[in-house]
């Protein structure tokens, strides 16, 4: 991938308010790119990178999408939602992580991700529904299920093949790290993390316009309730597909145009990346005023007297 000339403008600052005075503040990064991996705007640098976590996901179900795994199994745009979230582990979404693992006969207990604190099974974990998505590729392809989150597993190096694809890259110049739930994540630069959202939302892959129905059309089973990956896709109804991913990564994608946000906390703080997103989002008019002020109640609004205050802009290159 080319991603052209270095660009870097004055980077981005979340504040805490605190009455109004200053208590806390947050540095951060982002950059909007094209399916060309041209960056468009930019606040920071571009060339800024971090391992990508969660916000993989959509990329990795690709390993199920495009293998015939989904007919095989007869798997629905719901099982294929869950394969791409960071749920809750509540009823409904380990349920759905289950569906996927009695359709092509796997044992719950394959399942390599932790059992969370205080809770019972595996199911649970906020990525099993990827765990799972992985074990039914492997399924699919008489692959060993034992060693599927190991770096050289065969489905590994088909998630990695593709990713590598979209952004035309030797796979092999990929810097790989056990994410926490023990399967592979990948250290990456934003502009790059920006293109994979531009091409998930370009529509131009069928694939890949299979996995952003079923995220926009589940927004509830890939965060939950209250959470800021289901609330922005639910309010924007079908025309951002957004995915958080841990230590301050946020990656939005605007469905039909090809475009891609990606965002970097410099900290990972949770709260900063949220207040980053619904700013930018509302600069760039990819969420309305009436949006940006639903979101606000939620994620920038923290309480009577606190608040968070973003300082900066995107900027053309």
């Amino acid at each position: 991938m080319t991603m052209g000339k270095r660009t870097q403008t004055a980077a981005l600052e979340v504040r805490l308010l605190r009455d109004g005075i200053v208590e806390s503040t947050h540095k951060a990064q982002a950059v909007m790119c094209d399916t060309r991996g041209r960056v468009l705007c930019v606040a920071g640098s571009s060339e800024t990178s971090s391992f990508i976590r969660s916000a993989l996901k959509p990329f990795q179900a690709l390993a199920v999408a495009g293998t015939g795994t989904l007919e095989r199994y007869q798997l629905s745009d719901r099982d294929l939602a869950i394969i791409c979230s960071s749920h809750q582990g509540h009823i409904e979404q380990a349920r759905q992580v289950f569906n996927i693992l009695w359709r092509c006969d796997v044992d719950p207990s394959a399942l390599q991700c932790p059992i969370p604190a205080g809770k019972k099974s595996p199911l649970e974990h906020n990525c099993s529904g990827k765990h799972a998505g992985m074990l039914a590729v492997c399924r699919q392809n008489s692959w060993e299920i034992n060693t599927y989150t190991q770096r050289n597993h065969p489905v590994q190096g088909l998630i990695l093949e593709k990713v590598a694809e979209l952004l035309q890259m030797p796979p092999q110049e990929f810097i790989c790290a056990r994410d926490d739930c023990g399967a592979p994540t990948y250290f990456m630069k934003l502009g790059q993390m920006a293109t994979l959202y531009a091409h998930l939302s370009s529509g131009k892959n069928l694939d890949m316009e299979r996995i952003v129905r079923a995220m926009t059309y589940h927004p509830t089973l890939i965060s939950g309730e209250g959470k800021f990956d289901t609330e922005l896709m639910r309010l924007t109804e079908g025309e951002l597909v957004s995915k958080s991913g841990s230590e301050g990564i946020q990656c939005v994608g605007r469905i039909g145009e090809g475009l891609g946000l990606a965002i970097k906390v410099a900290d990972g703080a949770k709260r900063a990346k949220y207040a980053l997103a619904i700013h930018l989002l509302r600069q760039m008019g990819w969420i309305t005023p009436s949006i940006a002020e639903r979101l606000s109640e939620t994620y920038i609004t923290l309480a009577d007297n606190k608040r968070l205050d973003t300082v900066g802009e995107l900027s053309m290159p």
